[in-house]
């Protein structure tokens, strides 16, 4: 079966499922039901996306049709200048290994560089192990959490990578 990288709006429905599909995930592997309700109130607020925030948006689709990889580029302000952050990459589970996190990767750090970037910025959590490899492997470096990050997500881990222009 062949994947295809397709542009999308963040809305897309199917984009929508594959956040949904994080959600349900991250949820699990971070006990977020057992979160007091204020402290899940504030790290919902720091992980929206604003959609108008949004630069790109890419998911990978089967040759049937099946969306299974999604991440998402947006703008942040950042120590006062404006940046790129890489958001809400999946990878469905059935399809990991497979090398569409590389592909879309790959998709939004060119969609920087055409848009004159000079790094990308992201963050993870302390119980993706499997998400840390990938951005290592892909030459991403470890920085400083940032805002909304530091505050708010322990456990939270950010890394950048410099662009080629």
């Amino acid at each position: 079966m062949t994947t295809t990288l397709e542009l999308v709006d963040y809305t897309d429905p199917r984009a929508r499922d594959l956040r949904q599909q994080m959600d349900t995930e991250m949820g699990a592997r971070y006990a977020m039901n057992s979160a007091p309700a204020d402290e899940l109130a504030a790290i919902n607020r720091v992980l929206a996306v604003k959609t108008s925030d949004v630069v790109a948006t890419v998911i990978a689709v089967t040759d049937d049709g099946t969306p299974v990889a999604h991440a998402a580029l947006r703008r942040l302000q950042l120590d006062g200048r404006t940046e790129l952050e890489i958001k809400r990459v999946i990878v469905a589970s059935s399809q990991r290994g497979k090398g569409l996190g590389v592909a879309i990767m790959n998709e939004l750090e060119r969609i920087a560089v055409a848009s004159g970037a000079h790094r990308v910025i992201l963050q993870t959590g302390d119980k993706q192990p499997e998400a840390v490899a990938l951005y290592l492997k892909l030459g991403f470096v470890p920085m400083p959490a940032f805002e909304p990050y530091a505050s708010v997500i322990k456990g939270s881990l950010c890394y950048e990578k410099a662009l080629s222009q």
